[in-house]
């Protein structure tokens, strides 16, 4: 069985991005270029010629395209990559999209000109289904954004096992008529609206599911017509933070409270949930794992082109807060 830069990682006890700063002649102490030189040996590592082809041939530059440089969840994640790769002796490419296929088009064009060594991308639904078409001769390694075919590795986040815990801590705390609001460009936004209906369905309710394009503006116009309308919700479950952004805004211009009159629970532990009123309970991700795997696995590509596509799928932590607690019970008469 062959000897890839993973177990000379795992033998050092360094990164990935470590190994390869190392074997490349990066920035590294003394002490710990020592330390993973003395690991490939021991482990008799041989680095994969044509990945270093590959490297030689391409610009030492990572691609990462990601649909809203403005969500903070992807702010992290670009933070993580361009850690690990600052650390590789390696530039990044930093390209936004929001969630439009046509700008998609045009900076994985952009990524080709430039010669990039890898690309790490959160594509929109309808990019992931025609990937292959763009004829691609790097590396990609897909974030946030699973695909089914399984043609590249990935990081993403149990996206259905995250919705379905917001529900069953909804339940638990007494909601019955939880609503849900994702988005509608990713497949983060479908597996996570399918997680919500499964979990309603466990419990024997009746979901009330809809999609709205990723943006705080969507969210808050979507709930003020559905707060108007007959059946309104007594808690909702939200797919990321900038919707869950707009949804606090629309509480606000009704008058109303959360959780007195909605009980509120979505994605992302960014600061500003912590913040709002009496909390907001929110899915952390583990972000800076989310990029420190992607670099992983992009680096894993390079070295060995021809082992088979992995998907690393993480857990995330329900963050409870007060948002939460219950609705306001009437007083007594």
């Amino acid at each position: 069985m062959s000897v890839s830069i993973k177990d000379v990682a795992r033998e050092a006890g360094v990164s990935v991005a470590t190994v390869s700063r190392v074997l490349g002649n990066g920035p590294v102490s003394e002490a710990l270029r020592k330390r993973v030189e003395d690991a490939v040996r021991r482990t008799g590592y041989r680095p994969n010629l044509s990945a270093r082809r590959l490297r030689s041939q391409h610009s030492q530059t990572i691609g990462l395209i990601v649909s809203d440089i403005r969500n903070p969840f992807f702010t992290a994640v670009s933070r993580a990559v361009e850690d690990a790769a600052y650390h590789a002796g390696m530039r990044v490419i930093l390209c936004n999209t929001d969630e439009n296929p046509e700008r998609e088009a045009m900076y994985l064009r952009l990524m080709q000109e430039e010669r990039v060594t890898g690309l790490i991308f959160a594509p929109t639904r309808e990019t992931l289904g025609k990937l292959e078409r763009f004829g691609l001769d790097f590396p990609v390694v897909l974030i946030d954004r699973g695909e089914p075919a399984g043609l590249h590795d990935a990081v993403i986040l149990d996206n259905r096992q995250a919705a379905a815990m917001l529900v069953d801590h909804l339940v638990e705390r007494g909601y019955r008529r939880i609503g849900g609001l994702f988005g509608n460009t990713s497949t983060t936004g479908a597996e996570r609206q399918e997680g919500y209906r499964a979990a309603m369905a466990a419990r024997g309710l009746e979901p009330a599911a809809r999609f709205v394009a990723p943006r705080a503006e969507a969210a808050e116009a979507e709930l003020l017509a559905w707060m108007a309308a007959g059946e309104r919700p007594d808690a909702v479950v939200v797919s990321n933070s900038l919707l869950l952004m707009g949804v606090v805004k629309a509480v606000r211009r009704l008058g109303l409270s959360i959780p007195g009159d909605l009980g509120l629970a979505g994605f992302d532990n960014e600061p500003w949930t912590e913040l709002v009123g009496p909390g907001l309970t929110v899915i952390e991700q583990p972000v800076q794992e989310i990029g420190d795997a992607a670099m992983a696995l992009l680096f894993e590509r390079l070295d060995n082109p021809e082992r088979p596509v992995r998907k690393v799928v993480l857990t995330g932590t329900c963050v409870v807060r007060g948002s939460t607690r219950g609705l306001r019970q009437p007083s007594p008469a």
